[in-house]
């Protein structure tokens, strides 16, 4: 467990998800009282007069509204496959050959 020196928080598990131009990271981290919660972050670089910079926007998840997060996920992306895009193959739809490799220490994240 490394400490995270910004924030004061443990990172207990990262999971990064590169998709196009962004970079989604999942990441599971403790309270000081061992309490755990999640971070989503979305971060997308970006050019400015004097160079790159990444913005990033970060949500907070916490273990009591998991599962309501995963069940209203689970049924927004249902109905874009069944009522929004039926006849979208996305089994087919395929990444660049970095893009859906997980980083050495990740494993795969499953919201079953």
């Amino acid at each position: 467990m490394e400490e995270n020196k910004e924030s004061g928080k443990n990172e207990i598990y990262s999971q990064r998800v590169r998709a196009g131009k962004r970079t989604y990271f999942f990441d599971v981290k403790a309270t000081r009282s061992n309490d755990y919660y999640l971070t989503i972050t979305e971060s997308k670089r970006r050019y400015k007069d004097d160079g790159y910079f990444y913005e990033k926007h970060k949500i907070f998840l916490y273990k009591e509204d998991f599962e309501k997060f995963i069940e209203a996920l689970h049924a927004t992306i249902d109905h874009v496959k069944t009522e929004l895009l039926p006849e979208y193959d996305f089994s087919q739809v395929t990444v660049s050959e970095d893009e859906g490799k997980p980083d050495k220490a990740d494993s795969e994240l499953k919201w079953d």
